[in-house]
């Protein structure tokens, strides 16, 4: 009547499996570090072309900010914040 569920049947159906000949390990292992370089490769370069690109991009947008005439209405400054000095202790 009460069926218990047993997890060992399901355990070794995604349990990763070592292959049993000695040369077919090797070669899983070196498929697997050529996977792992390739991967790293790929990242490396894809990430230092995108840094090159938005160098690039910061670049020719400055140039074409530098070529526009400043409108004589906008007054531009820089400012700080300053804050309320403490009062002093009273004696």
């Amino acid at each position: 009547m009460y069926n218990r569920f047993q997890f060992n049947q399901f355990r070794t159906l995604f349990a990763p499996r070592k292959p049993r000949h000695p040369l077919v390990r090797v070669a899983v292992g070196l498929l697997g570090l050529a996977i792992l370089a390739a991967l790293v490769f790929v990242g490396v370069f894809v990430g230092a072309a995108m840094i090159i690109a938005g160098v690039a991009w910061k670049l020719l947008a400055q140039r074409k900010q530098a070529g526009r005439a400043a409108d004589p209405q906008v007054v531009e400054g820089e400012y700080r914040v300053v804050r309320k000095p403490a009062l002093p202790l009273s004696r």
